[in-house]
């Protein structure tokens, strides 16, 4: 057989896809957090202290536990419906296709939540429209990712989520840099009504000319259909003879424990430790994108030259060693940027890498189950690491520089959890 030529074209569609939900993720990342704790005097007293300004941000005055436990409401959704989507999604066919259906629904509810977000005037308004949407994004998600295992060969996987990734990178490029220009010249709306419409011409392009091939639909045995229930999920994993696929979750739920909760709490620090206004801040915070999206695709081509593990591994320990050092480092905006910069190239290792990892280590005939399996551990983990990050900062006297320690400790962890991964067979080239 002929070797086949890469499709860059349709791969390059299906990251717009990506790019729609990365462009949401930044801004309400970046800002919720700030206008929950907002007029927190014990933030105001140390800004003070330090001869730093008090940000001019109307907010509800949180304490850093109870903010960023509120921020992980929708990992808690999408802990239970994204597993359930991609599992059902797995059995969908009509004429929208396979998977578009799911956007079209999810998407809709997630704009409605999120361009309202800014104008609450009352914690449970803001609360609300954080949970819709919330809600509409856990019904799309996975399904759209799973994009990545119905369309591409095993061993293009990474290099097609590396351009996926980037793709996903420019829409955070947009939400860091765009959103923070935004913030700074046009208030608070800006940026959310700005990511919305952007969400809006994404995915819209992904729709109209993302082609889901009918072939797919008979790939499926029906002796082989799941209940698409998370225990039904999990029971797969488990029946897998390869124990690998259990390390590959165990890794991907301590990784992203360690960079969710750093990327919660980032702007927080920025803003109530370093003093920075919220748009400046945002801005500083996509130097993390900028590297990740110069360093997408080559960290797919790595994985595939050298193996996803072997390159995940090499990732683990550069984020360790940065955030170790981030800690006692950081004391300004030059040693931040650089720090964001580093972390960025070492997270495309890992982060690219780890959805065809769980493919490798999982069942073809299931690919939306196993995306969905990917999801539940990732999104535990982004419950788990920013609620437990708030906590140690509350206890170590709200103090967001400890949450450059929490995070190298997670990343440690999950270097362990690799061990336990078996090398898988690569075809030859």
């Amino acid at each position: 057989m002929d070797k086949h030529r890469f499709p860059w074209g349709r791969t390059f569609l299906i990251g717009f896809g990506f790019l729609g939900i990365s462009i949401i993720w930044p801004v309400f990342n970046q800002y919720i957090p700030i206008f929950l704790q907002a007029g927190n005097p014990e933030f105001e007293r140390q800004l003070l202290a330090a001869g730093r300004a008090i940000p001019d941000i109307k907010g509800f005055g949180l304490a850093p536990s109870l903010a960023l436990f509120i921020m992980t409401w929708d990992n808690l959704l999408n802990m239970f419906i994204a597993p359930w989507a991609g599992a059902k999604s797995d059995n969908t066919w009509n004429r929208f296709g396979r998977r578009k259906g799911w956007i079209l629904l999810g998407a809709p509810i997630a704009l409605l939540g999120f361009i309202f977000i800014p104008v609450a005037q009352s914690l449970l308004a803001i609360a609300t429209f954080i949970v819709i949407t919330d809600f509409g994004m856990a019904l799309f998600r996975s399904p759209t990712v799973a994009w990545l295992g119905d369309l591409f060969e095993t061993d293009d996987r990474s290099k097609a989520n590396g351009v996926i990734n980037l793709m996903g990178g420019v829409g955070g490029l947009l939400a860091y840099f765009g959103g923070g220009i935004l913030f700074n010249k046009l208030g608070r709306t800006a940026p959310f009504f700005a990511g919305a419409i952007a969400m809006v011409v994404a995915l819209g392009v992904a729709l109209i000319f993302v082609k889901e091939p009918h072939t797919i639909a008979a790939k499926e045995n029906k002796d082989d259909d799941t209940s698409g229930s998370l225990l039904e999920n999990i029971r797969l994993l488990v029946r897998n003879p390869d124990k690998s696929g259990f390390f590959v979750l165990l890794g991907i739920l301590l990784w992203f424990m360690a960079f969710n909760a750093l990327e919660t709490g980032l702007s927080s620090f920025a803003v109530f430790t370093l003093g920075m206004k919220a748009g400046t801040a945002s801005i500083y915070a996509g130097a993390v994108t900028v590297s990740f999206i110069l360093f997408a695709v080559p960290a797919g081509f790595l994985g595939t030259k050298f193996g996803r593990g072997i390159t995940i591994r090499v990732g683990l320990v550069g984020l360790t060693l940065l955030m170790l050092g981030g800690y006692f480092l950081i004391q300004g905006p030059i040693v931040f940027v650089i720090v964001l910069v580093l972390a960025g190239f070492f997270w495309a290792m890992v982060n690219v890498n780890s959805l065809p990892l769980v493919y490798d280590h999982g069942d073809e005939r299931h690919i939306g189950a196993y995306t969905g399996l990917y999801y539940f551990s990732s999104q535990l983990a982004a419950v788990l690491g920013p609620t437990l990050g708030g906590v140690v900062v509350d206890v170590l006297g709200d103090q967001y520089r400890w949450l450059w320690l929490f995070s190298a400790f997670f990343m440690a962890l999950a270097w362990l959890a690799m061990a336990g991964v078996k090398a898988r067979q690569r075809a030859a080239a």
